[in-house]
């Protein structure tokens, strides 16, 4: 679908609401109807989509986002904690990156297992960013953080923190299980941290397009407090 829109202007254009409650773009829409159709014939499943919403009753549930990167995740139930697959693909470096429960996290095929997120925050990831968030909770992290990055998807900050590439990952509003259900596994696998403070328990969460807290992850549960605490200060 990048090929076939190639353009910003061609991607860009708004064509309707996602059942997340965000504007849908063309390339979202295009994308989506592409992944979708991958999935049409298979029974048993209940899909859940950033744009279209739940589709099906089937006891496995293939929880799908689109564009930038890639994120699948198949769970054996309808919370996060039986997420038993996950995957995610950057279109930007074309890395894959994979978990499955009790297996391990890997990386085009290769087992993640080196470096780790510091346990003194240098490099923190914002995610789920408008302008305004940034400025009011840039100030909060201060002391907190050395460095700060936008990558522009919270599956691949995700990604970046299970390899150790970076040290902390927060969003600044509500986070979706569409956007995390594929890449906490690999989190989690890394025998890493991750919360949702404000709809605490993590395993708990309903795999749905609803925001309902930000997300908080980093190497030890104790940082991931001190980071829940600075943005809630």
């Amino acid at each position: 679908m990048l090929s076939e829109l190639p353009q910003r202007s061609d991607r860009e254009p708004v064509v309707g609401s996602g059942m997340g409650g965000d504007e849908t773009t063309a390339i979202d829409a295009a994308a989506e109807r592409v992944i979708l159709a991958r999935f049409e014939g298979l029974d048993g499943l209940t899909i859940v989509s950033e744009e279209v919403g739940v589709i099906g009753d089937g006891p496995t549930h293939v929880v799908i986002i689109g564009f930038f990167a890639l994120s699948i995740a198949v769970a054996s139930g309808p919370t996060m904690g039986d997420v038993d697959f996950g995957f995610v693909h950057d279109f930007g470096t074309e890395e894959e990156w994979t978990a499955t429960r009790g297996e391990g996290a890997r990386l085009d095929g290769r087992l993640l297992e080196s470096q780790l997120p510091k346990e003194q925050i240098e490099i923190l990831a914002f995610e789920a960013t408008r302008t305004a968030s940034v400025a009011e909770k840039a100030a909060a992290v201060v002391d907190l953080a050395y460095r700060l990055r936008i990558m522009g998807s919270l599956a691949l900050s995700l990604c970046h923190l299970a390899a150790g590439r970076i040290d902390a990952v927060c969003s600044l509003k509500p986070a979706r299980a569409v956007d995390i259900a594929a890449a906490q596994l690999l989190v989690l696998e890394r025998g890493l941290a991750i919360d949702l403070p404000d709809a605490a328990p993590f395993a708990a969460a309903p795999l749905d397009v609803e925001g309902r807290s930000r997300v908080v992850a980093a190497g030890t549960p104790e940082v991931c407090r001190r980071l829940a605490h600075a943005l809630s200060a």
